[in-house]
């Protein structure tokens, strides 16, 4: 499942705009009392597993945490427990975030000095054509990167490379073979410190692209074994602060210090500990167990359930703590390619009567109420430029107008009501989420039938095969979105679910489509003010609201938890949870 996809326990700007003063963490914005010590295994529980250990590959938001243990990249965040800190974007490799030239088609990284590979043979410098060769990884023909399409229709001759590259043979040799001595023509090294890129069209938000893992620099060993396989995580080879000692998938992950790994090049990982130990396939009541009896510290793949939520605030637990992501846990997709109902939902009144349809709040109540959840009616959430609180359909604050979408049923040809097919994965509280929206939609006189799908399934099965949705095996689907990377994601949001430029999107359920949302769209993204930036995707959110392909119920606040031992336990934006390489144990 891509990063995009919310998982709760289980997806623009130009640079220099936001490369404001963003101090790295300290021991006064952390969490966790006492000064900062070094030593010890820091013990990490989880329920599964990474989704891959290869930078150019990595989608799933629990594994940045493991990055950022073992990649550095280009430009990152600092780990903060403020939430307007933590989204402003940081160099990291590179010296400075690099600023767009006049007509906004290049931009050119410097890296730093002192920043090197833990190779077999010994320490070695981080050069640029080993940034050229992480991108150039990104459409290997064996397993191409999730987060590509970003990059290959931006980078100017990268999509002629893609294309030469799926023709090749998927095996180590013809691949290192074409990678090698193949180029991009839009990424240039004259030297070994400089790399410049060279765009199709002006895109602000394309420094904030380069602190995706998928954008990590790559060791000439990368090429050595096939992407992420078993060998090549055996073998990986290390640019942060850890390295990998040991590894069994579904099962352990062992991460202990790189030696090759220079502080004074990294302004960004304290890395106090000296050993990470993630063990996996562990429950979510028994790994809450285990951190407060201090047998563990931290959670990868999980969350406290809200249970666990409740009683921690009764007990005033300030190891508990909540942040935003910036994305919508909530979205009621709407098809309107179902045959059903005559091909009804394909009514934009029809549509607009859902909008006034549901009731948000009680959904927010389901999903723990207000200290955990609120109410969205956009498609971007809370900490994307671009969100703005706004109501395009205006329903009681949020607690649905069955009135108004009666009216607006019977102007649609339905006054006597419809029948809907809902899909919803059974698992966790999505089960209590359908039926409150079941419950909601009923009092306008819509009548919707439910249908479990398993989780595992939901996505990669049945809503991202498009003959669902041709055949009407659904009608109305609750699904949920992360942004990509932090601050400056409005595209990642807009980009896989609302544009369709002829090929079909795996995200965008309907071939949604908006000419007016796409230019405004490239307007934003060839801004040359936050502001501007910012008013142009509200009104890309305008645009795409006026259509109603989807119904924006609620956010959710990811909870996180540590155990009494950890200290300077502070935020990292793209994993969502504590920043391993920044925290310290007190006992």
């Amino acid at each position: 499942m891509s990063r995009k996809l919310l998982v709760p326990a289980t997806a623009l700007t130009v640079a220099t705009v936001f490369a404001l003063a963003a101090c790295a963490p300290s021991s006064d914005d952390a969490a966790g009392g006492g000064e900062p010590k070094a030593g010890g295994t820091l013990k990490v529980l989880a329920n599964g597993d990474v989704d891959h250990l290869d930078p150019q590959l990595v989608a799933y938001v629990p594994t940045y945490n493991v990055m950022r243990s073992i990649s550095r990249s280009l430009l990152s965040y600092s780990a903060s427990n403020d939430a307007a800190e933590r989204i402003v974007l940081q160099p990291d490799l590179a010296e400075a975030v690099p600023e767009p030239s006049a007509d906004g088609l290049s931009y050119t990284i410097t890296l730093r000095d002192g920043i090197t590979w833990g190779a077999p043979d010994g320490e070695r410098a981080i050069v640029a054509s080993d940034v050229e060769r992480g991108i150039k990884r990104l459409c290997n023909p064996l397993i191409s990167g999730a987060l590509a399409g970003y990059f290959t229709g931006l980078i100017e001759g990268m999509a002629e490379f893609c294309t030469g590259f799926a023709a090749v043979a998927p095996e180590v040799d013809p691949m290192r073979e074409y990678l090698e001595n193949t180029d991009i023509s839009g990424i240039e090294t004259p030297d070994d410190t400089t790399v410049v890129f060279t765009l199709t069209k002006p895109a602000s938000d394309f420094p904030f692209m380069l602190s995706l893992d998928a954008a990590d620099p790559a060791p000439i060993e990368a090429l050595d074994e096939l992407p992420d396989s078993p060998e090549y995580r055996r073998s990986f080879v290390s640019s942060g602060p850890y390295k990998v000692a040991d590894y069994t998938p579904d099962a352990k992950l062992v991460l202990e210090r790189n030696e090759a790994w220079n502080p004074d090049s990294d302004p960004l990982r304290k890395a106090y500990v000296d050993s990470i130990e993630m063990t996996m396939g562990v429950e979510g009541d028994a790994a809450m167990q285990q951190l407060q009896a201090g047998s563990a510290d931290l959670l990868f793949d999980l969350s406290p359930s809200p249970a666990n939520i409740q009683q921690l605030k009764a007990q005033n637990d300030d190891k508990l703590s909540t942040m935003e992501n910036g994305g919508v846990d909530q979205f009621m997709w709407i098809n309107t390619k179902s045959p059903n109902n005559g091909g009804a939902l394909a009514d934009l009144k029809l549509r607009q009567a859902l909008q006034y349809a549901v009731d948000k709040t009680a959904v927010v109540q389901t999903m723990g109420g207000e200290e955990l959840a609120g109410v969205t009616n956009g498609i971007f959430g809370p900490g994307i430029l671009g969100y703005e609180e706004y109501d395009p359909y205006p329903a009681n604050d949020g607690k649905g107008d069955p009135e108004k979408a009666k009216q607006l049923l019977a102007e649609a040809g339905f006054p006597d009501g419809i029948t809907l097919k809902l899909p919803y994965r059974n698992v966790g509280t999505q089960p209590d989420i359908a039926q409150t929206v079941q419950a909601s939609l009923e009092r306008a006189g819509i009548t919707v039938e439910l249908t479990p799908v398993p989780p595992t399934d939901y996505y990669a099965n049945f809503m991202t095969n498009p003959e669902n949705a041709t055949t009407g095996a659904w009608d109305i689907a609750l699904v949920g979105w992360s942004p990509d990377w932090q601050g400056g994601a409005a595209r990642s949001v807009f980009q896989p679910q609302f544009v369709f430029d002829g090929t079909h999107q795996s995200y965008n359920y309907v071939d949604y489509n908006s000419d007016a949302a796409n230019a405004l769209a490239e307007q934003a993204l060839a801004a040359t003010t936050p502001e501007e930036a910012g008013d142009l995707w509200h009104q890309v959110d305008e645009a795409v609201m006026a259509d109603s392909p989807m119904v924006s119920i609620a956010y959710r606040l990811k909870p996180n938890y540590h155990s009494e031992r950890v200290g300077g336990f502070v935020e990292y934006a793209q994993s969502q949870n504590g920043d391993w390489t920044n925290v310290w144990l007190n006992g």
